[in-house]
This record gives C-alpha cells, sequence and structure tokens, in this order.
C-alpha cells in the first residue's frame, strides 16, 4: 500500500497559478498509475486528471484541460499538479490518489484505493 501526502494548496487569486506536489512512500511509486482528484463544498468528488506510469500519457477532465498540466518524477516518488489561469470554480480540496489498474485507457476512478488526505486550493476572485 502506498501512503501519499499533499503539499501546495493556498489562496491565490483569479487568474494566478500553484504547483500541487504528492509525496509518495512505502511501495513502488512506478507501479501506480496516479491522479489528481478534486471536491469542493457541497459536492462530490471528481476527476481532475491521470498520469501513467512513466509519464507518457495523460488525461484530464475538460474542465480543466489547456489549463492544467499532471506531471511525475520517479526517481523523487512525486507526482504534480500545475495548475494555471485559476477561476473561483477550481476552489476545492485537492486529492492524489494512486491505482494499480493494468491499462490506462481503461483506469477510472473506482480504480484508485490509495489517497492523500488533501490540500485545499481557493481561488479568489
Amino acid at each position: 500500500q502506498v501512503q501519499l501526502v499533499e503539499s501546495g494548496g493556498g489562496l491565490v487569486q483569479a487568474g494566478g497559478s500553484l504547483r500541487l506536489s504528492c509525496a509518495a512512500s512505502g511501495s513502488t511509486f512506478s507501479s501506480y498509475i496516479m491522479g489528481w482528484f478534486r471536491q469542493a463544498p457541497g459536492k462530490e468528488r471528481e476527476f481532475v486528471g491521470y498520469i501513467s506510469w512513466s509519464g507518457g500519457s495523460r488525461s484530464y477532465a475538460e474542465s480543466v484541460e489547456g489549463r492544467f498540466a499532471i506531471s511525475r518524477d520517479n526517481a523523487k516518488n512525486t507526482v504534480y499538479l500545475q495548475m494555471n489561469s485559476l477561476t473561483p470554480e477550481d476552489t476545492a480540496v485537492y486529492y492524489c490518489a494512486a491505482s494499480r489498474a493494468p491499462r490506462f485507457v481503461d483506469v477510472g476512478p473506482a480504480d484508485f484505493g490509495s489517497w492523500g488526505q488533501g490540500t485545499q486550493v481557493t481561488v479568489s476572485s
């Protein structure tokens, strides 16, 4: 089981940028598909994006496509979420998660079994 710890959240003005980090420990990081999810107050948790084991493939939610970018550094056991052009609608608790799914094209939210504690991102207008 991999343990995940997010960092980098905070308060930012609309139009600004933040980079979230998620440090993994306890298992072979490169064997996991990594994902980012978010949950806004009063809403269900939603998918933000996934990245494949080596970082060669990525998938994003339509709401963040072109503004957010996921990357990973397997040597540092860390996955990142670069968030640009932030809007108040991006305000949420952001979670990283790990999946042992065998195929990247088939992975879905239910395939993520390990989760971090979340980091708050607040975008002011």
